[in-house]
């Protein structure tokens, strides 16, 4: 069963911005997790998904909504995210306790995905 060239071009385009990997090089991102932009990360030198990714941080995101934001699976976005935490360019913090809202924001975030 063949898929059309657009549907091809879909499924390896996750595998491309990942450079093939499958798993974060940091552990510990979650849904919940709060990612934001570091000082300076907006002039760092990135292309395509990681360069939306730090724009989108400019003001703190939760994991899910970065992932819905780039119109990723949650899973590319976690390798991505953490790249850019291991390079210096988001940092992270996993929130104590979440409210209302932001469950109500990852809830909405996840189904768009």
């Amino acid at each position: 069963m063949s898929g059309s060239a657009e549907d091809d071009a879909l499924f390896v385009r996750p595998f491309i911005m990942t450079g093939g990997r499958a798993e974060p090089v940091q552990d510990g991102l979650r849904l919940e997790t709060l990612v934001a932009a570091a000082p300076g990360a907006g002039s760092a030198p990135l292309e395509f998904e990681r360069r939306r990714i730090v724009a989108l941080c400019a003001e703190p995101a939760t994991v899910a909504e970065v992932a819905a934001g780039i119109g990723v699976p949650l899973g590319v976005a976690k390798v991505l995210i953490a790249d850019l935490v291991v390079g210096g360019l988001l940092l992270c913090q996993q929130p104590s306790e979440l409210s209302l809202h932001v469950l109500e924001r990852i809830r909405d975030h996840v189904r768009a995905l």
